[in-house]
């Protein structure tokens, strides 16, 4: 008979087998052609597969497909066990292998275009052979099989899916040739997105990027970002939408944490999934001791059934992948949730800190609010694993008490009593825990908080040589934290000790009740089941002290952030804005008393203002130290609370503050500020701030990187480019707090004539400062006494008025007393003060090269070093060898008493008593090794914590000044904090989670070997492959690591610097900018949270595949091994070490991957113990004389300076000698030197060439601490510690109150403090932000009046004082230090104009060094300095001045 499809005849054999038989073979040779295509793709590279996303349509074949190749396989194989015709399993078989085959090919469609092309033609192959084949048989009137019709619906789908991928398939292109093979160079977004049903299922989404990492080390250009939905904008925005409701119902009770409320509110639906996921897991778990009960009953019994043995073994598989799907995807969704809620809380706090009153400043400091996000939010990613895994396990144990009872009935209560004893011994163990780490963070929080104020202050602390008392200082915080650490690992290890010995104790125990009670039989199946189970007990019985705790820990967050979320914000209606009207007043405040302290109303800190400002009014603010000027200026900001009246202000503001507030970056982005580029204005504001000239001799201009807080500028740079950001705003009202300062005076010319008179003459300024040489050019002036605005008006009516304002000139005027003798009688006209001399100084690059060091950071394969240090350093090798083999001792002791077990029940001579007696001497044997294992663990780990911690500390604390110019403080304060976090906590731990499963996986292999010998075989491949993907995956994985490293600092040291700039930042209105900036960085190092996780996911997925055929070889050869061959003890044995197999190796695996990734913290601790060190502290043998130096004689000899190798020199061979007890000026434009001298003197930047000699010592030949102990400085930028005032004087604890009270006298702060209710133990706050900036400079004074040296260097000191008070402070220099050598580095040429020599510097040579007067005489560059400083204070009205002089 021969059926016709079109004209080609179907058959004309009438046979029907015939007719199979050619079917079969073309599917099989499409079969083969399929697999020779994708071995080849495989071979070439270029296996990716580029559209992942399959429809519903190809899962459903697939599926499908798979049904249909089991249903075969399984018909083949119940055929072959009934010894049918070997015909029908045969065919059985192969259609199996075919559907099978078909099953995979929808999934491997993209690969190649051949292959593509392939799979679509044997699809439509397979259909139409396939249908007609059935037309046939029905045409035929013949019934068909059941095997015969489930193919049919296989057949049409596959024919569908044939239609839709060649409909949907364009002409492939070939990557190859254009470079973009891999798709993470095509695609920046996460391949999730785009991931079908399979590889979710699998993560297979991750294998581009392990790919591209197996090729090359990852690069941060190579991560993919975060899908929209796992973005800390969308986690934000829904946390805030459920803070705001749960605020709106008045939900603000101390009872509840409104932050878990709301983040319970947003996440516990995604979680349902989660917790279906934990559900699955834990069935599955407690299910797999009844397998194994199961399996030894088959292997015992008389009448075994293979068809029964291959159902049990069906059902194994099935088991453990229900365990392995389950768990892998609960252990990755709960850390992506608790990942979105991380970003939440970070974003949240940051969002916080920007609208943070100044109450609620002074009760969360800086360094608390990056830990609220670097610590407290960061730890909410482990947060809903521990959570789920706290209730799966109580649930697990529960669960595993039933199976327990079921196997052994009532033999099992003595059991589960010493268990419950167990775990009710752990819960004292989990509440000391608990304390110990919550003293323990408490510790940590103290330690970084003083940190990172000690690396901020760096240069003051090594210019005052107090390295050592800081480092104690340091030291003993970390003592108290070192103490916490060891009470909790120690707890931790009797907690481990538990876990390990409770199933052996508690096995002994029942079988012992088994024996008395007599209720079941101690056979193979007993014995080895409970002993199954009671090792599934045993982890609910470890894991619920550590979730517990964990849980604690994470709620102890939870209030520290809602305690912050819910503090004092800034009110929105302090000041009330409007739009700018070109007419009529801009800033007006009316009857207005303000307080820092809002409790403190009836003394404020302002009182009574009254102030009106028309449009385009320039108005100076000038007064005593702590007259209220700055706090004005925060008045009109809206920062500090009203108390009453109202403050109204028109237009943009732009605020210049006191203290120059810079971001890490490049000048042109502190410029800019988030503006687009416009080069005209941009060029005039530069150009106003006169800071054309330094960029142009920066090598890189403006794109100059700027270290953290502007370290590498000088002062006078930061303060000219804040002014310059604020004239590119463009802005109506102009706040500038003391913006001269910090300049000398020709530049403070500059920048008040063409800044402030020319660019910002249209607009609104108020401008506080302490040169009285301007306030002649302005509007309008108000004279500040003790928070009030005692005068008001124009310089000439003040001047009438006399007092306050009379009392300011005068002290001006007394220190210009000096020109008119000397300079007076010069033409001072002709001295043009914009046009300079030709041969200006430049400003030299010292550094050549960007100053701010890109972070080192290793890439690829480091080997064993990192690991070698960690036990080099520590010293640890003999720890390390006790570990070892207090483990290997445990194992051998387990192994030899479970082998007890399984050869002496197959002896019917010895006795139950004997038998439990024997296994549980061996048992408790084990119980040493176990103990002395964790106790040795945690020795080995405190001593390389504090091995590492001692040597970071002192490598840091040594190392030279240029490494903090170069190194952003989040760098160091990262190492400090999280690395080390890890090296005290994650490293000691992952090194035992190793070795206990490295010795465990040996055993059960010996085990099995010993048993079924042939599953070796299968167990080396299984190992080999295990190790092949684990290297593939840590290629990848180690990158991720340390780009993770790199991405953590930036969202510190970014919230850091926000909180040092919050006030500009309001100001300007910038808030949305830097909140978007601080969101794409939050994303980034979510991105590699996030792909960690899944790679770690990805990698335990396929090796519990591999080792899952370890146990289903080992499970097969026991069902197909006859009866009596192996004894049923033996198979008990065997078969529950090959049940912990995959979950030891998945254990091995996970922990020395965390362990491969932690070491790397190692590493980046090693690198800083690496830093070059500055020279000794004290050199012995050349020690000076304790009277040194008796006299101050200085000699500057041929003294080059350079900053770097091959950089320019910045000193080009100085030669002068400062005389004993003189005092030297040392003048120059900004650059000239001036800086690097006193870095030189002090030793902060070593010589080139040439030497300095004191007394006729060279310097460079003693001690740092020698030198520096002897020498005082009151530094340009004043700096107070967090402590008490008498701790700020006084550090080292060497005077006494009397001697500190006369010093305060001096420095004009005696009657401040005096009135203080603490007196001297009253607290200076973080950075001194409680004390004026003019305060902290004269505790700078009171200092060095203490310390009374022959030799006193005065850098800038007098810059943020006004003139009265200077002139008080020059007074008793001159009184105090009258024997001294002082030299004087300054601005303000009236503070070197009484001095007996002045040093003239420009481009690092001395132009001129002679007497003041006699350099006046003559038409030298001083005489010229001083011309422009008299022509700037006379200004354009250089008349009225001289009228009042």
């Amino acid at each position: 008979m021969a059926v016709s499809i079109g004209s080609l005849p179907w058959c004309d054999v009438d046979s029907s087998c015939f007719q199979r038989s050619v079917i079969y073979l073309i599917n099989l040779l499409f079969l083969c052609i399929f697999y020779l295509l994708l071995a080849a793709s495989c071979v070439s590279k270029q296996f990716t597969i580029r559209s992942r996303n399959k429809g519903w349509t190809f899962v459903a074949a697939a599926i499908c497909c798979l049904v249909t190749s089991i249903t075969f396989l399984g018909a083949g194989l119940k055929f072959l066990i009934d010894g049918a015709n070997n015909v029908f399993w045969v065919s059985c078989v192969v259609q199996g292998i075919i559907c099978l085959s078909l099953a995979a090919s929808p999934f491997v469609q993209g690969i190649s275009k051949w292959i593509n092309i392939v799979t679509s033609v044997w699809w439509v192959s397979f259909a139409l052979l396939d249908s007609a084949e059935k037309i046939e048989i029905l045409s035929q009137g013949e019934g068909i099989r059941v095997l015969d019709i489930i193919t049919w619906p296989v057949s049409l789908m596959l024919l569908i899916c044939s239609f839709i991928s060649l409909k949907a398939s364009p002409a492939p292109q070939d990557f190859s040739e254009t470079g973009l093979s891999d798709p993470l160079l095509t695609d920046k977004s996460a391949r999730l997105a785009t991931a079908g049903f399979f590889s979710i299922l699998t993560f297979s989404w991750m294998n581009p990027l392990l790919l591209a990492g197996f090729k090359k080390p990852l690069s941060s250009e190579d991560i993919p970002s975060l899908l929209p939905e796992d973005e800390a904008k969308l986690a934000y925005t829904k946390f805030s939408q459920a803070w705001d409701t749960l605020l709106a119902e008045g939900s603000l009770t101390k009872e509840r944490n409104l932050v878990f409320r709301a983040i319970a509110k947003v996440y516990f639906k995604e979680n349902i999934f989660t917790a279906v996921c934990a559900l699955f897991r834990t069935i599955a778990v407690v299910s797999l001791p009844l397998m194994l009960y199961v399996f030894v009953n088959y292997a015992n019994s008389d009448h075994r059934d293979l068809r029964i043995g291959l159902f049990n073994l069906s059902c194994l598989v099935l088991l453990k992948l229900v365990e392995s799907l389950s768990m892998r995807h609960w252990y990755f969704a709960a850390r992506r949730s608790g990942m979105r809620i991380r970003s939440a809380l970070m974003v949240a706090a940051y969002k916080k800190q920007l609208k943070l009153s100044s109450l609620g400043r002074k009760h969360h400091s800086s360094g608390e609010i990056v830990n609220y996000i670097v610590v407290d939010a960061y730890r909410m990613g482990e947060f809903l694993w521990w959570f789920h895994s706290g209730w799966s396990v109580t649930l697990q144990l529960l669960l595993s008490t039933v199976v327990l009872f079921g196997v052994v009935g009532a033999g099992a209560f003595p059991g589960l009593i010493l268990l419950l004893l167990c775990g009710l011994l752990n819960l004292p163990f989990a509440k000391m825990l608990k304390n110990s780490q919550t003293q323990f963070m408490m510790a940590q929080d103290k330690r970084l908080r003083s940190t990172s104020e000690i690396l901020n202050s760096m240069k003051v602390i090594k210019l005052q040589s107090w390295e050592e008392e800081f480092k104690k200082q340091i030291e003993s915080f970390r003592a108290d934290e070192f103490r916490w650490l060891a009470k909790a690992q120690m707890t931790k290890a009797f907690g481990t000790f538990l876990y390990w010995l409770s199933p052996t104790i508690v096995s002994a125990v029942i079988f012992v009740a088994c024996g008395l009670l007599k209720s079941p039989p101690l056979n193979a199946s007993t014995i080895f089941t409970v002993l199954a189970t009671l090792r599934v007990m045993s982890e609910p019985v470890r894991l619920i002290p550590e979730a517990i705790s964990a849980i604690i820990q994470v709620n102890v967050s939870f209030d520290r952030i809602n305690n912050f979320l819910l503090g004092d914000e800034l009110k929105i209606d302090e000041v009330e804005r409007s739009v700018l009207e070109k007419s009529g007043e801009v800033v007006d405040i009316q009857a207005g008393n303000f307080s820092w302290d809002p409790e403190m109303t009836k003394t404020p800190t302002l009182t009574n203002i009254s102030l009106d400002i028309n449009y385009g009014q320039t108005v100076a603010v000038c007064g005593p130290v702590g007259a209220g000027k700055s706090s004005l200026l925060h008045a009109l900001l809206g920062e500090i609370p009203t108390v009453s009246g109202t403050v109204k202000v028109s237009g943009s503001i732009a605020y210049v503050s006191q203290t120059s507030w810079i971001q890490s970056g490049t000048i042109r982005d502190n410029i800019l500020y988030g503006k687009p580029m416009e080069a005209r204005r941009y060029n005039a504001a530069i150009a106003a701030c006169a800071l054309d000239k330094d960029l142009n001799d920066f090598r890189h201009g403006d794109l100059t990187e700027i270290g953290q807080r502007g370290l590498n500028l000088s002062g006078g740079q930061k303060q000219r480019i804040q002014l310059a950001r604020a004239v590119y705003a463009d802005a109506d009202v102009y706040l500038l707090d003391d913006p001269f300062s910090a300049v000398d005076a020709r530049t403070a010319g500059v920048l008040f004539h063409k800044c402030v008179e020319d660019s910002l003459r249209e607009k609104t300024v108020v401008l506080v400062t302490h040169q009285v040489e301007f306030l002649s050019e302005v509007d309008q002036i108000l004279v500040m006494e003790e928070g009030r605005i005692t005068l008001s008006g124009k310089y000439e009516e003040l001047l009438m008025m006399g007092t306050a304002f009379q009392q300011l000139v005068n002290a001006h005027n007394e220190s210009l007393g000096d020109f008119k003798q000397g300079g007076t009688n010069r033409e001072m006209g002709d001295i043009n003060i914009v046009e300079k001399v030709k041969e200006e100084i430049k400003t030299i690059d010292t550094r050549g090269i960007q100053l701010t060091q890109e972070e080192e950071v290793e890439s690829g394969y480091v080997g064993l070093k990192p690991f070698l240090d960690y036990f080099r350093v520590s010293q640890g090798w003999f720890l390390l060898s006790a570990t070892v083999l207090g483990q290997v001792g445990f194992v051998v002791f387990q192994a030899a008493s479970t082998y007890w077990l399984a050869f002496a029940i197959g002896i019917p001579k010895l006795s139950t008593t004997m038998v439990i007696g024997v296994y549980s001497v061996i048992s408790t044997l084990s119980a040493g090794f176990v103990y002395s294992r964790a106790v040795t663990t945690v020795y080995l780990g405190l001593k390389a914590s504090k091995a590492f911690f001692s040597g970071f500390t002192n490598a840091v604390f040594k190392a030279p000044m240029l490494f903090f110019d170069s190194t952003p403080v989040g760098r160091i304060l990262t190492r400090a904090s999280s690395d080390m976090n890890i090296l005290d906590f994650d490293i000691p731990s992952a090194f035992i989670l190793v070795v206990v499963p490295a010795v465990e996986l040996t055993a059960a292999l010996i085990v099995m070997t010993y048993v079924t010998w042939q599953v070796i075989i299968i167990a080396l491949l299984a190992l080999a492959a295990t190790k092949v993907v684990q290297d593939y995956y840590l290629a990848s994985a180690r990158e991720l690591i340390r780009i993770n490293g790199t991405t953590k600092a930036p969202v510190m040291n970014y919230a850091a610097e926000t909180s040092l700039g919050v006030v500009t930042i309001r100001a300007f209105g910038t808030v949305d900018r830097f909140f978007k900036s601080y969101l794409n960085l939050v994303d980034a190092d979510a991105a590699l949270f996030f792909l960690s996780n899944a790679a770690m996911e990805w990698v335990i997925m396929r090796i519990e595949i591999l080792q899952n055929v370890t146990l289903f070889t080992c499970a097969l050869l026991l069902i197909l091994i006859p009866k009596g061959y192996i004894a049923p003890g033996l198979v008990g044995l065997s078969l529950s070490y090959a049940l912990t197999l995959t979950q030891t190796q998945v254990f091995l695996t996970r922990w020395y991957c965390t362990l491969s990734n932690s070491i790397i913290s190692v590493e980046r601790i090693k690198q800083y113990m690496s830093i070059p060190e500055e020279p000794p502290a004290v050199v012995d043998g050349r020690r000076p004389p304790s009277s040194w130096p008796s006299n101050g004689t200085i000699h500057l000899q041929e003294l080059k300076i350079r900053y770097r190798p091959n950089a320019p020199l910045v000193l080009k061979g100085i030669s002068c000698t400062f005389r004993e007890g003189t005092r030297v000026g040392v003048v120059g434009r900004t650059g000239s030197g001036k800086s690097t001298l006193i870095s030189a003197l002090f030793r902060l930047v070593e010589p080139a060439s040439g030497c300095i000699l004191i007394d006729g010592i060279d310097i460079s030949k003693i001690g740092l601490k020698d030198l520096r102990m002897k020498l005082s400085i009151i530094p340009q930028e004043p700096t107070l510690f967090r402590g008490c005032i008498r701790t700020n004087l006084d550090p080292l604890g060497v005077y006494s109150d009397d001697e500190i009270w006369k010093a305060l006298e001096k420095c004009q702060l005696k009657i401040t403090i005096s009135n203080l209710p603490n007196k001297l133990d009253s607290s200076v706050s973080e950075e001194g932000e409680n004390w004026s900036v003019g305060q902290r400079q004269l505790f700078c004074l009171g200092r060095v009046l203490l310390k009374r040296n022959k030799i006193l260097v005065l850098d800038e000191a007098t810059a943020s004082i006004d003139s009265a008070t200077d002139a008080i402070i020059q007074k008793t220099i001159r009184e105090e230090f009258s024997e001294c050598t002082v030299i004087t580095v300054a601005h303000r040429v009236p503070t070197v104009i009484d001095c007996d020599m002045v040093m003239v510097l420009s481009f690092g040579d001395v132009v001129e060094y002679n007497e003041p007067l006699k350099l006046m005489e003559t038409d030298s560059y001083f005489s010229k300095l001083v011309a422009e400083y008299w022509a700037s204070c006379r200004g354009h009205s250089s008349q009225n001045l001289q009228v009042h002089i």
